[in-house]
């Protein structure tokens, strides 16, 4: 009997392997949002899962743009049944618990529900891309403004907000620096400490449902 090949190169093997990250990641997702809704994982202990398997789609996403046109295709395809799934990674883009508090920011009238949902992707996207090792000054500088910006646009935030204290600092620290130059592995460790802290602020800024 011979074996039977999988792939015949090792571009085919890359993209097959892909599939399957996908596939995991979607199956994941489904069990985390079913876990979530019968509580049988705490609140913390989910949102931190969640962005993590989001954070993976996007960048696995990215990867097979251009082989996967359609999750929704890929997803009927391998008769995957994850609904949730596919509202989490699709539609949301962010965790439930997140979302809980976006809509009682805007209910409150504080901010709204849209500009709330921009921040928490600009900082993840400005993490998962140091986690990355994207750490050129022409591709961090962007993230950063793009984040500044969206923390400008709310009105439950002052001007003395962690957040954007820090990143007017970096902005300006990268300013000065030439835009093929790199943050060395200190200040970009630093870099996601101070995004990670700016983050939790930023959480604990949202109204909470005592609110």
């Amino acid at each position: 009997m011979e074996d039977v090949k999988l792939w015949n190169d090792k571009r085919e093997r890359d993209m097959y392997e892909n599939f399957a990250d996908l596939f995991s990641i979607m199956k994941a997702t489904e069990k985390l949002e079913k876990a979530y809704v019968r509580d049988v994982i705490s609140s913390s202990e989910y949102e931190i899962e969640c962005q993590k398997l989001i954070a993976q789609f996007k960048t696995l996403g990215s990867t097979l743009k251009n082989i996967i046109p359609s999750i929704e295709r890929f997803h009927d395809t391998y008769k995957m049944d994850c609904p949730a799934a596919l509202n989490r990674l699709l539609i949301s883009g962010i965790p439930a618990t997140v979302e809980h508090r976006v809509v009682v920011a805007a209910m409150s009238g504080l901010t709204s529900a849209s500009v709330v949902a921009e921040c928490v992707q600009n900082f993840i996207t400005a993490m998962d891309s140091l986690k990355l090792n994207m750490i050129a000054v022409d591709q961090v500088h962007p993230l950063l403004i793009d984040l500044l910006g969206s923390l400008n646009k709310l009105n439950i935030l002052g001007s003395d907000f962690e957040g954007k204290v820090k990143m007017i600092e970096w902005i300006g620290r990268l300013s000065k620096m030439g835009a093929s130059d790199e943050l060395t592995e200190q200040q970009a460790r630093q870099l996601h400490f101070d995004l990670e802290s700016s983050y939790n602020s930023f959480m604990a800024a949202l109204p909470s449902d005592g609110t």
